[in-house]
């Protein structure tokens, strides 16, 4: 009986589901202990309470009758006069219908959340919070906002999606310190032109509203480098030719029938159009997306994709699902780093169904067949059928200027002529991908810009070392050396400080170079497919940044439990070696679970 009444007692603490907390409920849930912590960090957080009022007691909590619950005789505490005022207020995911005016004495707030409320609309009193940087009103039931926020000119981040907003005005303008502006899943038909005064725009989300077009203005935003438009009513995009350091571009479920123009979009390198009406690609389209690695054409309407798509050299995944395509290029076989080709859903007829089923690479061999079987010689095949293409002739320093890169991927060179390079030092040009040729030996032409590489990529060659003055290349951050015959780096490549990824997949390595484990700054190292013998977890804890290591695939016979206190890596690959411990039960559930694992199993 003690047990049940025990059970009934505490049944009745419980409020329904649909229960508003009375306002003497709200104020209890600002405690002395939180006032304390307010009072000496600035921060308070009442998220998640179920707040039906913001409570009263956060306004009177720097009053002195307040302070007097303090014992100033306890060292630890401090007098009221130095306590740290409000910078950092979280009232979001409650049930909050109104703010109060009062918020206005927060004067040095820099952060407001109030995402995940009822608000149906914000006081003019907010205008008062002039050194905030960052406020969130996401998911409310605002219809308006007072054009006294406006006056936020110290905002930095402004993100309203999920409201009921119709209207903005140009007031938006004023907000000139702005770098992200999320106003996604609204009701808007259209944007205000004074869009185009937020010069420090980095990232705009209008997505899921009812815009018809986009304002001239926004091209101004020279700094932007993501625009998400999906899942409006856009029947035209902007011409984004001042937009050179855009590299996002999602424009998914619109109504666009023609692709603008990209000219100087130097930067984009995902572009997602799927979902609309586009039938034509042109020539000109392709010899401006150089540098573009996601090109997404799903759900359209093209017919015909020309040759010249081969220009676009560091494609890695092209999405043509569900078009009207009833031939590919062979052309589309010269592009070095394609691993994902999405052609299903077309009415393709000189490629025959089990081949598509057979994947990217199926369709790239068969394609490359193809294009071999044209002609006996590649040079003759692209200057009478692919007079566009220079994909088998060297880039004079114009061209290599407008991208900055020298891209000679997948070309059988087994040799550089000085002169390119010469031209690559005045073009600045800070990007080589000499992958899938027939190089036996680094060319010695690369010691005339190794100071300004910061990316080098020599995968698929013949190589049997690296030559020592790769350590000169002082600004490196990427280097794939990948599925070449490599047994050993030079030690000086220990010095390259900014190096963030090195790929060695697919060598003759026995272990890891100690010239790795000097890399500082590493993020990503890929040694999968090799001979290693060992971890060298000595080495790894070198690596304080180490988030991504692949060892997959080689000739480890015992996993070091030591290595479980990397505790940064995000991913680890272990798969494909001899070792018993860990089984592969645990390392199919993930990095976390192998390095707890690992952790479990250090000798006390």
């Amino acid at each position: 009986m003690a047990k049940q009444s025990q059970v009934k007692s505490k049944r009745k603490l419980l409020n329904p589901i649909f229960h508003l907390q009375t306002d003497e409920e709200d104020d209890n849930q600002l405690s002395n202990g939180m006032i304390k912590i307010v009072r000496r960090t600035g921060q308070l957080n009442l998220s998640g309470r179920s707040l039906a009022t913001v409570p009263n007691r956060m306004f009177t909590m720097y009053e002195t009758e307040v302070e007097n619950e303090v014992d100033l005789s306890k060292p630890s505490e401090e007098p009221w006069w130095s306590f740290s005022p409000l910078i950092y207020l979280d009232l979001s995911s409650n049930v909050l219908q109104k703010l109060p005016s009062a918020i206005k004495m927060f004067e040095d707030l820099t952060v407001l959340n109030l995402q995940d409320n009822c608000l149906k609309e914000l006081p003019v009193e907010i205008g008062n919070l002039i050194k905030l940087t960052k406020l969130n009103l996401c998911r409310n039931k605002l219809t308006a906002l007072p054009k006294e926020l406006y006056k936020l000119i110290e905002l930095k981040q402004l993100f309203i999606a999920h409201n009921n907003l119709e209207v903005l005005t140009d007031d938006l303008g004023d907000l000139i310190m702005l770098e992200q502006l999320d106003l996604s899943y609204n009701n808007l038909t259209n944007l205000p032109p004074g869009l185009g005064f937020l010069a420090r725009l980095v990232e705009i989300n209008v997505s899921y509203n009812k815009l018809v077009d986009l304002p001239p203005e926004i091209t101004g935003l020279r700094v932007l480098t993501k625009l998400d438009v999906t899942n409006n009513n856009l029947k035209l995009l902007p011409n984004f030719c001042d937009m050179r350091r855009l590299q996002l571009l999602h424009a998914q479920h619109n109504d666009i029938e023609e692709l603008p123009d990209f000219t100087g979009c130097e930067g984009l390198q995902q572009l997602h159009l799927g979902n609309n009406f586009v039938k034509i690609i042109d020539v000109d389209f392709c010899e401006n997306m150089t540098h573009l690695k996601i090109l997404d054409f799903r759900d359209n309407k093209i017919d015909n994709l020309p040759h010249e798509i081969a220009m676009c050299q560091n494609l890695i995944r092209l999405d043509l699902t569900n078009n009207a395509l009833e031939t590919l290029p062979n052309s589309l076989s010269l592009l070095p780093h394609l691993q994902n080709l999405q052609v299903e859903g077309n009415k393709l007829k000189q490629i025959r169904s089990d081949v598509i089923k057979g994947g990217t690479a199926r369709i790239l061999k068969h394609l490359r067949e193809k294009f071999d079987e044209e002609s006996n010689s590649p040079d003759y095949q692209l200057k009478e059928n692919y007079p566009s293409l220079n994909i088998y002739t060297f880039p004079d320093r114009y061209v290599m200027s407008h991208c900055r890169s020298l891209s000679l991927g997948m070309q059988d060179l087994n040799a550089i002529p000085q002169k390119v390079f010469e031209d690559a030092k005045t073009a600045e040009v800070t990007v080589v991908d000499l992958c899938k040729n027939k190089f036996a030996t680094v060319p010695e032409g690369l010691q005339l810009i190794a100071s300004q590489l910061t990316e080098l990529n020599l995968s698929s060659n013949l190589l049997k070392a690296i030559p020592e003055f790769i350590a000169d290349c002082s600004k490196l951050q990427y280097l794939d050396v990948s599925k070449n015959m490599l047994s050993e780096l030079p030690c000086d490549l220990g010095c390259l400080k900014w190096m963030r990824e090195v790929v060695i997949a697919n060598n003759r390595f026995g272990r890891i170079p100690e010239c790795v484990y000097e890399m500082e700054g590493l993020e990503i190292l890929n040694a999968s497919d090799n001979q290693i013998l060992e971890v060298n977890v000595d080495g790894l804890s070198k690596l304080k940044k180490l988030a991504v290591l692949q060892l997959a695939n080689n000739s480890i016979n015992f996993v070091p439990p030591e290595l479980g206190n990397l505790k940064q890596l995000r991913s680890l690959e272990l798969t494909g070696n001899s070792f018993r411990q860990p089984r592969y039960s645990v390392l199919e559930q993930g990095t976390e679970s192998i390095l707890a694992y690992l952790r479990d199993r250090i000798p006390q």
